[in-house]
């Protein structure tokens, strides 16, 4: 037992310098110094209601309007319904900036700002992002308010201890320590997921609340859980403070955000995408379409290049694309590098300003199934293919924007085809970048891909409004 002792504390002595400090004794002095600065919020909704009056009709009408007197609030004849909501904020200046999600505010009237020593101040909306979930407040102090500034999330490392503060189940002040358990999570909430997923307990009420580092940084705004019981299980998201500052800075100064735009719809790179495209490995995003007053087709980009690098920036895959983009200025010339044919090709462009109501730069929708028709000419990939007529058209709902091309009209089960997610009604414009008119071309296109003892068969296909995706399929 001793010579193990011994060599057990030999080998701990050999490993420390390979560990991180361990776990602070306590937390009590950062909780002292950031719980100040973190605010509850009251969000409360008042709809107006007017009570209907009956017709005129003598004693019955005398009645309702005494059973109106009895029960109408106080505005005469508007009845209020009021919905409130609990969430946590935290302040950012002292002259009265509050932060906090969205959705803790929603629509909204009446927000009230709570703070650790039980006052409270009313506050006005200054700008507000659905798809980041930010919203900015402000309160007019009597004094300077505690204040807490925003860290460097891009450099917190997994493993990285962290306190969240906020306003569960609307107790108030509660400190909850963890870990950053992984970075860069996407939970489907929005384009520009990024979240900083933690073990630190988050409750409902914490939504809108900072997670904090060590050195009393904001690193996070705690947003979402996940949860089958509706309380913390250990695996709580914040969206990262860079994510949110170039949110909150533009809605500081407009009062509303102002993304850039490239006027692209793109598609992720997948291994049989990388292949015929001579990429070596899934990297960048897919051109599917382009916008054609966009800032890329004025540039010269064309659907199949691939964006590899944006401003100096490296693009590693379709999801990160529009969280760079939208971080970018409005009006600022950038350097956009792509893969063409195999070879990089650098291109200038000016962005454009993203319209919050019909975005553009998005991934390409997934084709919606139509019933199939029951004949073809061509079996190709598990497809039966048939030519774009009048008829097929019509079936297929197909727009005159879709000029030419091989129609899909059944697609067999248990295929690449049906993984893709290939369905009828869907129209094959192009095999390798060479462009398809009809079924036989594309049985002519497979037929020299094997000659050149291809693998893979890049096909470029069309939904019925004329939105089109990549799909890579094995020669058969």
């Amino acid at each position: 037992m001793k010579l193990f002792a011994a060599a057990f504390a030999g080998l701990l002595a050999f490993a420390a310098p390979a560990f991180a400090r361990g776990a602070p004794d306590t937390f009590a002095d950062l909780a002292d110094q950031v719980t100040p600065a973190v605010v509850n919020i009251s969000a409360t909704q008042v709809e107006e209601k007017k009570a209907e009056k009956l017709p005129p009709g003598g004693q019955l009408d005398d009645q309702f309007e005494e059973f109106l007197k009895r029960h109408r609030g106080p505005n005469g004849d508007n009845r209020q319904k009021r919905s409130s909501s609990l969430g946590s904020g935290f302040v950012i200046d002292a002259a009265g900036i509050v932060i906090t999600n969205n959705h803790v505010i929603a629509d909204a009237n009446e927000i009230e700002v709570i703070f650790t020593d039980g006052s409270k101040l009313k506050a006005e909306v200054v700008g507000k992002d659905a798809k980041v979930d930010v919203a900015v407040l402000r309160v007019k102090p009597a004094k300077p308010l505690a204040a807490v500034k925003f860290g460097d999330s891009d450099h917190a490392r997994v493993g990285d201890w962290v306190i969240a503060v906020g306003n569960p189940f609307a107790l108030g002040g509660s400190v909850t320590a963890g870990i950053i358990s992984a970075k860069n999570r996407d939970i489907d909430s929005g384009p520009y997921d990024s979240f900083i997923q933690t073990d630190a307990a988050i409750n409902k009420g914490n939504s809108g609340g900072p997670l904090f580092n060590m050195a009393g940084e904001v690193v996070g705004i705690n947003t979402a859980i996940l949860s089958p019981t509706g309380g913390s299980i250990g695996i709580g998201f914040a969206t990262p403070a860079a994510t949110a500052q170039p949110v909150i800075e533009q809605l500081l100064k407009f009062g509303e955000t102002r993304r850039g735009w490239l006027g692209v719809r793109i598609q992720k790179v997948d291994d049989g995408i990388a292949e015929s495209l001579g990429l070596g490995k899934p990297r960048g995003a897919l051109i599917s379409g382009l916008d054609d007053k966009g800032p890329s087709a004025k540039a010269g980009f064309k659907p199949g290049d691939v964006i590899v690098a944006f401003d100096g920036k490296p693009v590693p895959d379709a999801h990160e694309l529009p969280k760079i983009v939208a971080q970018a200025p409005v009006g600022k010339e950038v350097e956009i590098v792509v893969v063409r044919e195999g070879r990089e090709v650098a291109r200038k462009v000016t962005l454009g300003r993203l319209d919050e109501r019909n975005a553009k730069l998005a991934k390409a929708e997934e084709p919606k199934p139509a019933p199939p028709l029951t004949t073809a000419s061509v079996k190709m990939f598990g497809l039966e293919l048939a030519p774009l007529d009048e008829a097929a058209r019509g079936k297929f709902q197909i727009k005159d924007g879709v000029k030419v091309g091989a129609l899909i009209v059944k697609v067999d089960s248990d295929t690449p085809a049906a993984e893709q997610k290939l369905t009828p009604g869907e129209i094959v414009t192009e095999i390798n970048r060479t462009p398809v008119t009809r079924p036989e071309d594309v049985e002519a296109q497979v037929k020299a891909l094997k000659a050149d003892k291809k693998k893979t068969a890049l096909l470029l296909v069309a939904n019925g409004q004329g939105q089109a995706r990549f799909v890579a399929l094995p020669v058969e």
